[in-house]
């Protein structure tokens, strides 16, 4: 039996850009997408976002808004995920690849050059993107 998984991406953003990784071993492998993970048993969408943005790329986080929601499915790989968007405030750190296995770069990029590599994104970042999301000043 398939279900619905809660998926969590960090909108970590600074001076206009925004923190993605380029993919690996999983679905969406060398597509561009948030850090991020799914949801725990018990945990908060924010604190996911803490706490997957740390392991991934050893900044430490605070979530300032929830953003939205992307409806994810996935029939070729047979899952479907709800993907919960959090903005993000980096408060210590500098951005490293923590988990070589899941990403293989880490970028900075602006939501328009976002939408110039829109073939380069995994699907939830794309529809994050097309949401308007990503264009939005957090508080």
């Amino acid at each position: 039996m398939t279900r619905v998984q809660v998926g969590v991406g960090a909108v970590v953003s600074e001076g206009g850009r925004i923190l993605v990784m380029r993919r690996a071993g999983a679905h969406g492998a060398g597509r561009w997408g948030l850090p991020g993970g799914h949801q725990e048993f018990g945990e908060s969408p924010e604190r996911t976002a803490v706490r997957e943005t740390l392991e991934e790329t050893g900044l430490v986080v605070r979530p300032t808004v929830r953003l939205g929601f992307t409806d994810d499915p996935m029939p070729d790989i047979g899952r479907h995920y709800v993907t919960l968007f959090i903005a993000c405030e980096r408060l210590d750190g500098e951005p490293e690849l923590r988990e070589p296995e899941k990403a293989t770069a880490l970028a900075w990029l602006t939501p328009h050059e976002l939408r110039a590599r829109r073939t380069e994104l995994f699907d939830p970042l794309a529809r994050c993107l097309d949401a308007g999301f990503l264009d939005a000043k957090p508080a």
